[in-house]
This record gives C-alpha cells, structure tokens and sequence, in this order.
C-alpha cells in the first residue's frame, strides 16, 4: 500500500469550485492538478474528471459525478481541522458556516475548548477544533 487519500465526489458540477473555496479559506493549501473532461467524453466537457489539491499538507482528491446518485456527502465522514487560536477557528467558521448548516455551534463541549461543527455550502462536514 502506498497512501491513503480522502475523496471527495462533487455534483452539478462544483468540483473545481469547492476546490477554489477551500484552498482560499487555509493558507498552505493549493490545487495541484486538474484533469478535465473533454469533448465527447463521459463527462460534462470542462468539468472534472479527476483532480487534487492539498489543505495543509494534507492531500484530496476529488471529481464531479457525470451520474446523479440518490445520496451525496453525510457528516459521518468530515474534514477534522485542529485550530491554533479562537480567532481562526471562529473565521474559518463563519466563512465555511455561510450558505451552509450549522451542525453544532461553537461552543466549550467539555471534550475542547471551542468546538463547531459545519456542514459547507457543498454538503462537506468540517469539525472546527480548539484544544
């Protein structure tokens, strides 16, 4: 085995989109590479076929879905960021939080002191984390 990555299947075509927002929101993040769909191809001609980029180091991958499933992401599985001050923790928040949901305010949970937990504009879960 060599790695393991998350994947991230995106409909209606966000892909490169989602990947733009998040590289935008946590410095040291980048898109590393795009491979598109073309013309007469599986997939809608200019989206994603497959492509991957990097938040903090950590590296997804990522396409859009030519096929429309009846699910999309849940936020059993989500994107677990350790925070270093409030003030980034409560920026990231409230960027990731708009045109998103809520799922558990930030608040002292016992467990950290400050937690959110956010499901984005795209469907993606992140748990924002202050220890």
């Amino acid at each position: 085995m060599e790695k393991i990555t998350p994947f991230l299947m995106f409909q209606d075509g966000k892909a490169e989109e989602a990947m733009n927002y998040y590289t935008s929101l946590i410095e040291d993040s980048q898109i590393t590479s795009i491979t598109r769909y073309g013309e007469d191809e599986s997939g809608d001609e200019g989206t994603v076929m497959q492509a991957t980029f990097t938040i903090k180091g950590q590296e997804f991958m990522c396409i859009d879905s030519n096929v429309k499933h009846q699910f999309t992401f849940t936020p059993s599985f989500s994107i677990f960021v350790t925070c270093s001050t409030e003030e980034e923790l409560e920026n990231l928040y409230k960027k990731l939080n708009e045109d998103g949901e809520a799922l558990m305010p930030i608040d002292n949970y016992g467990f950290s002191k400050r937690f959110g937990w956010i499901s984005d504009r795209y469907g993606v879960s992140w748990q924002l984390n202050l220890p």
